[in-house]
């Protein structure tokens, strides 16, 4: 009696109970080649205990995978079960995520999760790089590969050196004031300087294979042309005088039509010259937003 109580206590305290699920986690495995999901129970859940498995997918959807005794839909033919566990015969990069094992019967119930990840090389990056943009602005170099797993880290070379992730701590860079994400590939300047012009590349790896490099461009770093705005502007500006004066030259010379269609005429000289001044500013303005976003 007193060895039961015993043993009950050490139960509660240990916080060992019945209706058990255990599995085999994390599990990691190349792409093509078959795996197998360890779970097993404790025979609380009786002699034959009714067992389901579950798939979330990196984005978060769930899907059935093996249910009321059989592989579903897309499984068939692909996964079997065997005693205390699942086996692929061949996986692929979408088979990446979590899978639930559950496991039930003599009315209790337990549940347990297994994280696989199907390794796969990275591809070569898909990169944006500008190749002219303005001294002061705004920059934001962007690099991804699409296929690596478990997904890739990222690095940046200017002119065939490695940028470190933290230029301050290196005295060969702590003048560059660049942010550099190694886990979203983003390279970013937020006041891109001439000591900024050179080419760059982006290289992603994941463990898996052979980093893999992205295109190289010249980024060329440049004064705003401040004078030639300035000179666009005078000379939309003498482009309305000289409107102007041929407007009050016609006038004098009794060359626009009187009354009314003169009016009309007049008013619309006069939105005529308005909308090309418009433009003309609008053009500069769109010129400079294009040169600070290259």
């Amino acid at each position: 009696m007193l060895t039961f109580a015993f043993v009950c206590f050490s139960l509660f305290v240990t916080g060992i109970h019945g209706f058990q699920v255990t599995v085999t986690s994390p599990v990691k495995v190349k792409e093509n080649e078959g795996v197998d999901l360890q779970c097993s129970y404790t025979s609380d859940f009786g002699a034959t205990p009714r067992v389901e498995w579950k798939f979330k997918d990196l984005k978060g959807s769930q899907t059935l995978v093996y249910f009321d005794g059989k592989p579903t839909g897309q499984y068939t033919g692909r996964v079997t079960m065997y005693d205390k566990g699942l086996r692929f015969n061949k996986v692929t990069r979408a088979d990446t995520g979590d899978y639930d094992c559950e496991v039930s019967g003599s009315g209790g119930y337990g549940e347990n999760t297994i994280k696989l990840t199907v390794l796969v090389p990275p591809a070569k990056p898909v990169s944006r790089i500008p190749s002219s943009v303005t001294t002061s602005s705004n920059v934001r170099l962007t690099c991804f590969d699409p296929v690596g797993s478990p997904p890739s880290t990222y690095k940046w070379y200017k002119d065939n050196t490695p940028l470190p992730e933290d230029p301050t701590k290196f005295p060969a860079f702590k003048n560059l004031t660049y942010k550099m994400n190694v886990f979203n590939g983003n390279l970013e300047f937020p006041s891109v300087s001439k000591m900024d012009t050179g080419s760059y590349f982006c290289e992603a790896s994941n463990g898996e294979g052979v980093p893999q490099r992205g295109d190289e461009v010249k980024m060329e770093v440049r004064d705003l042309n401040v004078g030639g705005i300035v000179a666009g502007v005078i000379v939309a500006l003498l482009a309305v005088g000289l409107l102007l004066f041929g407007l009050w030259y016609a006038s004098k010379k009794g060359y626009l039509p009187k009354n009314r269609n003169r009016k009309l005429f007049i008013h619309s000289l006069r939105q005529m010259m308005w909308m090309r001044l418009m433009d003309s500013d609008r053009n500069h303005l769109l010129w400079c937003s294009l040169c600070s976003s290259e």
